[in-house]
């Protein structure tokens, strides 16, 4: 995050606006020990560094208890990100946690276990031939991915003597913004195809097809959106790119953004085609510290070989002891949390990650038929429907869902992913309900539930969203459910309404101060480019 120096003469004069100022008696600048007697005989500046040391336990216990007012991970509903390791994990992550994974001569052992993981999750994705590294999480590999199809267009097209200086790169208006900001960050043309009910919010493969030039680098397919964890058709968008190829003899490639469905579809999904099964899929990345269940650091993206990684990406390095290559945004990095995904691969092998996943699933989908049943909401998210069913008009019985758990009935594939709305016929009737404000609520319940626009040409359209990790169980669901529909209840009973964001969005003169002035760079236009 993007955060502005701030001067603490400053931050005394804008603390010096709160109203709590009267009744402070120190001002915002300073740490007020809590333990100040036990510990410490003087305070701590905030915003710049201590004159003098301080005690070990006095400087734990004043970052402690400052964090314990963060939210609970268990019940942090919006995230993908992994947050619980089985304690044996945690033993080895910090064991190995001063090892720095860019030393490759000093710690061979590790280097080996890289290696290994690299062909585990090559194999995994139907690979023999792929050649890959680790990275900091996707938002990293998918620069990587992307800086490589660039490099080969460019250099195919001067081979040719034709110009290279405008390329672009397809996507759908879904796309996270890691997408787009290989587009900015790389100058490169970012082509939004708009999404809709009909491409079940996600990339429509023939409107793709039709945005494709010979200046197309690549087009970006992602297996489970953020907004609604469908899965985008990576095997239709490859047959369109193969009669585009066929027709007009542009040879586009596919990058796969798996970065959560990566872990998921090989476990559950195994009949998908979407990998390195199809020779138009040349890339793919995926986050390890998201359904591959380790903790937030480390991320992989894999090429199906190494003709499709250019040569002057890589960097040959000596300095540090021995000839090593590299190909990374980040050069230091921790190799803990690498290490931990091995654990995983190790400790869970397929039949450990194929549990977790459809007991993430299923969770998923009777989170699903609770929310349809409850009368509030239709489920826009599909994955709990029959293969082939889609759209919140069409309503999963209980019979359904019963032989989806019990393998008799296939599902739409996609994320343990709840995206849901309030029924129309439910505003009709309490037009002083926002929507927004059931999160807001939930939060008096410790829950974190986002609302938030669908993607560009359907953002009328706001959705709560529930991502079920492993660490939500079927109790935490029932409770979940009880607690959404307090809030809705308490909301509807409410006959004046009332704005209970306006209690979140209070004036912090010491958050605004870290702010930078200029505004955030340019939002795209519905449907347009980034």
């Amino acid at each position: 995050m993007l955060h502005k120096h701030v001067d603490s003469e400053e931050i005394v004069k804008r603390a010096k606006q709160s109203p709590i100022h009267q009744f402070a008696g120190k001002a915002k600048n300073v740490h007020a020990l809590a333990y100040g007697s036990r510990y410490a005989s003087q305070d701590i500046p905030k915003y710049k560094m201590p004159d003098q040391s301080t005690e070990a336990q006095a400087a734990y216990q004043l970052i402690h208890d400052e964090l314990e007012l963060d939210g609970r991970p268990s019940m942090n509903l919006a995230s993908f990100v992994h947050t619980w390791m089985e304690p044996e994990a945690e033993k080895l992550i910090m064991e190995n946690i001063g090892k720095n994974l860019a030393d490759q001569d000093e710690y061979p052992a590790t280097m080996k276990i890289h290696a290994r993981c690299v062909s585990i999750i090559g194999d995994m994705w139907k690979s023999k031939g792929a050649v890959g590294t680790s990275t900091i999480g996707s938002s990293e590999a998918i620069q990587l991915g992307g800086l490589a199809m660039k490099k080969r267009w460019q250099a195919k097209r001067q081979a040719e003597g034709k110009d290279a200086s405008r390329p672009n790169v397809v996507m759908g208006s879904n796309a996270q913004v890691a997408l787009e900001k290989f587009a900015r960050y790389f100058d490169v043309e970012c082509r939004t195809v708009p999404v809709s009910a009909e491409s079940h919010h996600c990339l429509d493969t023939k409107k793709a097809a039709e945005v494709c030039d010979e200046n197309t680098i690549g087009v970006y397919v992602i297996l489970g959106s953020t907004y609604t964890g469908h899965f985008e058709d990576v095997e239709a968008m490859s047959k369109e790119l193969d009669r585009i190829q066929q027709e007009k003899g542009w040879d586009i490639p596919i990058h796969v953004d798996a970065a959560s469905g990566g872990f998921v579809a090989p476990f559950v999904f195994p009949k998908l085609k979407w990998d390195f099964e199809l020779q138009r899929v040349k890339s793919i990345n995926t986050s390890g510290h998201k359904f591959g269940l380790a903790y937030a650091g480390i991320g992989w993206v894999l090429w199906r070989s190494e003709e499709y990684l250019p040569k002057e990406l890589v960097f040959t390095l000596s300095y540090l002891g021995s000839e090593e290559q590299t190909y990374t945004l980040n050069f230091s990095r921790p190799a803990c949390f690498m290490i931990g995904q091995y654990y995983n691969f190790v400790r869970l092998g397929k039949q450990g990650y194929t549990s977790v996943i459809q007991n993430d699933l299923a969770n998923a989908k009777l989170l699903s038929l609770a929310l349809e049943q409850t009368g509030y909401f239709d489920v826009v998210s599909d994955m709990h429907r029959p293969k082939g069913v889609f759209g919140f008009e069409r309503k999963t019985g209980l019979e359904a869902i019963k032989e989806s758990l019990q393998g008799i009935t296939e599902s739409n594939p996609g994320l343990p992913v709840v995206a849901f709305k309030l029924t129309d016929d439910f505003k009709r009737e309490n037009p002083q309900v926002r929507q927004s404000s059931v999160s807001t609520l939930l939060r008096a319940r410790s829950w974190i539930v986002p609302n938030y626009p669908l993607p560009a040409d359907e953002e009328s359209v706001q959705i709560l969203r529930i991502v079920v990790r492993e660490s939500l169980s079927q109790d935490l669901v029932e409770r979940v459910v009880a607690d959404i529909v307090w809030a809705v209840e308490t909301l509807a009973a409410s006959e004046n309404g009332f704005d209970i964001d306006s209690l979140v969005k209070k004036h912090d003169p010491v958050a605004d101060a870290h702010k930078l002035q200029h505004d955030a760079g340019d939002k795209r236009a519905p449907g347009g480019r980034c």
